[in-house]
């Protein structure tokens, strides 16, 4: 004899809470998308901070320093600015794209939950 809940047979009610465990895990899917965008975006920002770090102390190390080699010290804080910069606008389009095709493995499925909501 088949067990009713609020008028509904028990095979109703486990296709409902599968439903909803799928839409679950779907949020929390694209949740997770948006945290690792958020920290992508972060450590471009660090990459950013840590050149301009370097290209201040290029500007200053010629007026701190009274020695013969301070141009050649300025040029190197210069081109390591410059090659940290580029290595972090690398870094985040390569990860910028692996976060778009690991948003394909949701599939259909933000489909049908999108579909649900409305």
């Amino acid at each position: 004899m088949p067990v009713y809940f609020r008028g509904l047979s028990n095979k109703h009610c486990m296709e409902n809470n599968t439903a909803r465990i799928n839409k679950d895990l779907i949020l929390r899917e694209k949740l997770a998308i948006e945290r690792t965008a958020m920290a992508i975006d972060r450590t471009l920002l660090s990459f950013v901070r840590t050149s301009l770090y370097f290209a201040i102390a290029g500007l200053s190390v010629n007026s701190l320093l009274k020695a013969e080699n301070a141009l050649w010290i300025e040029i190197i804080f210069w081109v390591l600015s410059v090659v940290i910069l580029v290595a972090g606008l690398i870094s985040f389009f390569r990860q910028k794209k692996k976060l778009k095709e690991s948003k394909r493995h949701i599939g259909n499925y933000v489909l049908e939950w999108e579909d649900d909501m409305d």
